[in-house]
């Protein structure tokens, strides 16, 4: 895209000096021009003819400047170029921080990007190489302080994340409850059916989407009485 400057209602002082009754008077206008079907018209924007000679001298050369400026800025035009998007992943980040997700995941790499995959997720949904890719169009590595990574990469932070989930549920739950531990649990369980026969955890069972000859996994969920989660687990 190329941005060229216009010069529109350009500004001027109109200072003039004339007699009246055997007396001279100066008149100091700020004003701009314009044209309307060819006819050249004036706004007054301020009276200054109460000024000094020395500021009335000052604002008519910071109006002859900035004129040479838009002037060479109209004779060399330049290209913009929209740089990675940076509100929603600073905003995602800042949520980690108040709810305490990234004092208690850490600030190793792989828990910057176990922090980044769930701002993908809250991005757009897609695959570990998509969330690498959308890393292109966000400030996630400048947020994060992170170098740049692979899917590879990712699915590495996964298994890490799988390891240290119980401590990383246990902090936050620390910070949120302190000593006021809930006294009423709410949970729950849901379950995915899986095509093929390779996963680790899939199993045969009782199918609550009804897919006769599907292997599945369950995920049960734990909640305090608000709704607030407290523990995730996959099981077959």
């Amino acid at each position: 895209m190329v941005v060229t400057y216009l010069i529109e209602r350009p500004m001027f002082i109109d200072d003039l000096t004339y007699s009246s009754k055997g007396k001279s008077y100066r008149r100091v206008l700020l004003r701009n021009s314009y044209r309307v079907n060819g006819v050249v018209k004036h706004d007054t924007i301020a009276n200054l003819s109460n000024c000094s000679a020395e500021d009335v001298a000052y604002l008519k050369k910071s109006l002859k400047l900035a004129k040479q400026h838009t002037l060479n800025q109209e004779t060399a035009p330049f290209e913009l170029k929209q740089g990675p998007s940076i509100g929603a992943v600073w905003t995602f980040h800042q949520i980690a921080k108040d709810i305490g997700l990234v004092e208690a995941i850490g600030d190793s790499k792989n828990a910057k990007l176990v922090l980044w995959m769930i701002y993908a997720r809250l991005l757009g949904r897609g695959s570990r190489l998509s969330a690498t890719r959308l890393m292109n169009q966000h400030a996630g590595c400048d947020i994060l302080n992170l170098d740049s990574f692979n899917e590879d990469h990712l699915y590495d932070a996964l298994d890490w994340v799988e390891k240290e989930q119980a401590p990383i549920e246990n902090k936050l739950f620390q910070k949120k409850y302190k000593r006021a531990v809930p006294v009423f649990y709410l949970y729950d369980v849901t379950s995915s059916y899986l095509e093929g026969l390779q996963n680790e955890l899939g199993e045969f069972g009782y199918n609550r989407d009804e897919k006769k000859g599907k292997q599945q996994i369950v995920i049960g969920l734990m909640t305090d009485g608000e709704g607030w989660p407290i523990c995730i687990e996959v099981s077959d």
